[in-house]
């Protein structure tokens, strides 16, 4: 019965309008699509779409996105933080590293109402609850 429930959670898709920051004074509009699925409850799959119809997919962490909203949040590869003077408007979003790094400027309202949703489906703290651990195990031990 508890596996019913889980199938019948939706999935969270919201596409947001995002600026790829070039310099201090240049930019490309590109779209991100973000999508959480209950049943891989920890994480956002980020999807990057450009003019050249590439994709490029990055997984964030849930709590990684929240946090960033608030303050600096994340290391290495993935670092997000509210835009200074601009915290209620607009985030960013370093990908990569600092060598080789995308920073992306984000609406702070989308990725909210997003959380939000995600919320709705999956409350903070609930994730486990939400993993079916025995497709989880059969899983490791066919990779091990």
């Amino acid at each position: 019965m508890e596996r019913k429930a889980m199938e019948s959670l939706k999935t969270v898709i919201q596409g947001v309008a995002v600026q790829l920051v070039i310099s201090c004074s240049y930019s490309l509009s590109m779209c991100m699509s973000l999508r959480y699925e209950p049943t891989d409850p920890y994480v956002v799959r980020a999807a990057f779409f450009t003019d050249t119809e590439e994709l490029a997919e990055w997984v964030l962490g849930r709590d990684l996105l929240a946090d960033g909203l608030r303050g600096s949040a994340g290391s290495g590869g993935i670092r997000i933080w509210p835009a200074v003077g601009r915290g209620d408007e607009a985030m960013y979003i370093a990908l990569g590293s600092p060598a080789d790094a995308a920073l992306l400027e984000v609406p702070v309202q989308d990725v909210r109402t997003f959380l939000e949703h995600t919320e709705a489906l999956v409350p903070r703290g609930t994730e486990s609850g939400h993993i079916d651990w025995n497709r989880e195990l059969a899983n490791l031990f066919t990779k091990g």
